[in-house]
């Protein structure tokens, strides 16, 4: 496996737990308040700084592991990167609607906060994926 091909590996592992974790505890405090009084937005925060130490600390350490491995990019790293970008950037695109449509509705902001969250996620899972199609299959 490639060092590209594992930081793709890493990015989607990150991206599934850290959010999965976050929408737990978050949607959990649903159970006892309703969407206005839920305080979302330090684990929001937290969420996303830790999905970015966790990313950047995994990347070191896969490549501290396998030092060969780390290397200059070829062709087929820039275009499976490249495509693995465009799907994420439609898939967010796409996505990023729902909330759009939340907010215009009036909707509390923890709905729409949270849909932008979800958005993003879907949009690196989506991304992640493609790469990992890309090394293991090819297009």
């Amino acid at each position: 496996m490639s060092f590209e091909e594992k930081r793709a590996w890493i990015y989607a592992v990150v991206a599934l737990l850290v959010p999965a974790g976050y929408f737990v505890v978050v949607l959990g405090r649903l159970r006892e308040s309703s969407a206005a009084e839920v305080a979302y937005v330090w684990p929001l925060l937290i969420a996303t700084g830790t999905a970015m130490v966790l990313n950047m600390a995994a990347t070191i350490a896969a490549g501290a592991a396998s030092p060969k491995d780390v290397g200059p990019r070829d062709e087929r790293d820039v275009s499976f990167e490249r495509q693995g970008e465009r799907v994420g950037f439609s898939v967010i695109s796409l996505v990023v609607l729902v909330p759009l449509g939340l907010a215009m509705a009036g909707v509390e902001q923890f709905w729409i906060a949270n849909g932008i969250y979800l958005a993003f996620v879907l949009s690196a899972l989506a991304s992640a994926v493609v790469r990992i199609v890309g090394y293991r299959r090819g297009f």
